[in-house]
């Protein structure tokens, strides 16, 4: 069916017309699914498993997932005291660490190639070779080569590769795209003006050829922005429902809308395995508790080993001073100074 409304006469003069075709949709978020890890010899490196772009893409998908994931990052970068980076470098350090399930730090050195300080680089750009070394990407296919001994890279564990790091996150990325999907769909529902569309049914015999010419190009130009018009019509001696409106599908329509975006907003949650109540989200019925406790039992198992990742993998490098190593509050509970 083309943009031009079909109209098609049978022998019994019946008239049947439509409006417009159904609009497809395209999220762009296709590009996230899980792939065989191959050497690029050209330009001498690893591919990721995962591409990086989609990933980034992803967390626009919805209200939920980029939401959690900035969350996260500031409960682990929000317990940073002191080491050999600012904060606002450890805060993009933790977002690429949960982000793309990895994060390079570089030491930075003196003219005697000690260490003086950390600095996070963006891993969406980060590229590893076989020989363990680092190459960042830049515009206009420039690329920036580090040496191994000079990136500390961390990463969260796949059992697939261990090249790159997977964030945890996978399992709730139908979830995420689904909720997306509903949402555009629900837009388009009300810009379209004809919603899911209705059937137009017209018996009485007194409606001449012109009248329904004109109703069906008024009907026509209803659709898009200021869809939402009054129309009178006026039949001389017209019969009672000659003319009715069916409606198609709308009440479904907004039961599945809703039931879609419970579900899968749940869903996402769970896949970040971060509770509800943290979330902003009211639930049904009121109140599930206390949400100081959901707060330190999330704190327990899910911010403090993060933090103290950071510390292991950064402490434990014999190139970093003391001076430079992280130090996070580990203490649940206590409100830092």
């Amino acid at each position: 069916m083309t943009d031009k409304q079909v109209m098609e006469e049978t022998p019994n003069e019946s008239l049947i017309f439509s409006f417009g075709q159904p609009e497809i949709m395209d999220t762009g978020f296709s590009n996230y699914e899980y792939s065989e890890l191959y050497y690029n010899d050209t330009e001498d490196y690893w591919e990721p498993p995962l591409d990086r772009a989609g990933l980034n893409k992803l967390t626009r998908a919805n209200a939920y997932h980029g939401s959690i994931l900035m969350a996260r990052r500031n409960m682990i970068s929000g317990r940073f005291k002191k080491g050999g980076m600012q904060k606002q470098q450890v805060h993009a350090a933790v977002h690429d660490f949960l982000e793309f399930g990895d994060t390079a730090i570089l030491k930075i050195r003196d003219h005697f190639g000690r260490v003086v300080r950390l600095h996070s680089l963006p891993t969406m750009h980060l590229r590893k070779n076989k020989k363990g070394d680092y190459w960042l990407l830049g515009r206009d296919d420039k690329k920036r080569l580090f040496k191994q001994e000079d990136v500390i890279f961390i990463k969260q564990y796949d059992p697939a590769q261990q090249v790159y790091g997977s964030p945890d996150y996978l399992g709730c990325v139908q979830s995420a795209l689904l909720n997306s999907d509903a949402t555009t769909f629900r837009r388009r529902y009300y810009k379209n003006g004809l919603h899911m569309g209705f059937i137009f049914y017209a018996t009485d015999p007194s409606l001449s050829k012109e009248d329904e010419t004109d109703l069906k190009e008024k009907m026509a130009s209803s659709r898009g922005v200021g869809n939402f018009r009054s129309m009178f019509i006026n039949i001389p001696n017209g019969k009672e429902k000659g003319i009715q409106l069916i409606p198609v599908g709308d009440i479904a329509t907004k039961d599945e809308f809703e039931k879609i975006k419970n579900v899968t907003a749940q869903e996402v949650l769970t896949g970040h395995r971060f509770p509800v109540e943290l979330a902003a989200i009211i639930p049904n019925g009121g109140t599930r508790g206390d949400p100081i406790k959901f707060n330190q039992v999330y704190t327990q198992n899910e911010v403090i080993p993060a933090c103290e990742m950071f510390m292991d993998a950064v402490n434990n490098d014999k190139e970093v001073p003391k001076s430079l190593q992280f130090e996070f509050n580990l203490l649940n509970g206590e409100v830092q100074q």
